[in-house]
């Protein structure tokens, strides 16, 4: 479906909407609150090494990745941020390795106007986005309004969006073609450990989509059920269901999921710009047609060094079956310096030919 709406992945409530929900007139004047503003950034190593099977040629790459943000402080609510990325190559095993990871050398990621009062925020421009359905950086105008009490209303349209990170980077697409997507993604808090979010997006003359999820936690215990359909416009509708059991005891945490979709499309649309559900580093075949997907994982914190391990098994189609096991270590060195290892295997039958991957990501990032 990645044709449909070309880039991966939007986010409302937690991409700097709700940074500021109070009127706050912070700078006097407008040349004070370009004085008054923040730089932050990072400066990253990163690299990977895939070891593939049956007959399909080893890959990799190293890259050297920047980014600077500068965000002014705020004048009568208003407030603007800028964000650049840029990317250096640090060699690779198979031509083009990296230039298929990396679209670009640099990219302005964010660009954007806020305009903030009590109980309203409302950002235009390229921005960083997480919601369930939609990620990644987009050029949208979002809608933050939190005016009722433990609930969090967004609403917005996206019409190009882009991926870039340390490990890959796109240029902006368009997403729909000139038509965008819409969304109202409502977050519903008042009850004691139980949240509610109900949500609705729309890409015209594609589909549109509906979903409820409802997460409990408590001291020791948590739970994850969420469902979700599309009514699609060219093919049958899809759907998928998601239910997690959750726990944390003595340092330990521990999960196991089941994830199920449509026996004839699988999630059909809804993954067209981004997606939450997929606990997997790759997760191939988590939304394909009659996806069944059962998976569980530890993790664990000793000497400040976290550890993670997750393993699932996907049966789809008509008979077949894929299982992934990531394994992750990360290390705060300092404060602003850390580093990650992530080692993956990726088994998976295909209808032209089968899926045998183990790959190692590694980096080290310092932010400020």
């Amino acid at each position: 479906m990645k044709n449909l709406l070309t880039g991966k992945t939007l986010s409302l409530a937690a991409c700097g909407l709700l940074l500021s929900t109070s009127m706050a007139f912070g700078a006097n004047t407008i040349d004070s609150a370009f004085k008054e503003g923040k730089v932050s950034g990072s400066v990253a190593l990163y690299g990977e090494k895939h070891d593939n099977k049956n007959g399909n040629l080893d890959s990799g790459f190293g890259n050297g990745n920047a980014t600077v943000a500068y965000e002014t402080a705020s004048f009568y609510g208003l407030s603007a941020k800028a964000e650049f990325k840029g990317n250096l190559y640090l060699g690779e095993i198979e031509k083009a390795d990296h230039d298929n990871a990396y679209t670009n050398n640099s990219l302005m990621t964010e660009a954007y106007i806020k305009y903030a009062m009590d109980g309203f925020s409302l950002t235009a421009g390229r921005q960083a986005i997480d919601l369930e359905w939609l990620g990644d950086y987009n050029e949208a105008v979002v809608a933050a309004i939190t005016a009722i009490p433990d609930t969090t209303v967004v609403i917005g349209w996206a019409d190009r969006q882009a991926e870039s990170g340390i490990d890959l980077s796109e240029d902006f697409t368009d997403l729909n073609g000139n038509k965008g997507a819409y969304v109202l993604d409502v977050k519903y808090a008042g009850l004691q450990g139980v949240e509610f979010n109900p949500y609705a997006y729309s890409a015209p003359e594609v589909a549109d989509w509906y979903g409820l999820k409802t997460t409990f936690t408590a001291d020791y215990f948590g739970a994850i059920a969420h469902y979700a359909v599309s009514d699609e416009d060219t093919q049958t509708d899809g759907s998928i269901g998601h239910v997690e059991l959750n726990t944390t005891l003595a340092g330990i945490s521990g999960a196991v999921g089941y994830i199920k979709t449509d026996k004839d499309v699988g999630a059909g649309s809804m993954t067209v710009a981004g997606d939450n559900i997929s606990p997997f580093d790759t997760g191939l075949n988590t939304y394909s047609a009659d996806a069944k997907t059962v998976y569980g994982s530890l993790g664990y914190t000793i000497v400040d060094v976290e550890l993670g391990a997750l393993y699932g098994e996907t049966k789809f189609g008509t008979d077949y079956k894929e299982k992934e096991l990531n394994l992750t270590a990360s290390y705060p060195i300092t404060e602003s310096l850390a580093t990650s290892v992530l080692y993956g295997e990726v088994n998976a039958d295909e209808a032209n030919g089968d899926s045998d991957d183990n790959y190692v990501l590694a980096s080290v990032e310092y932010t400020f």
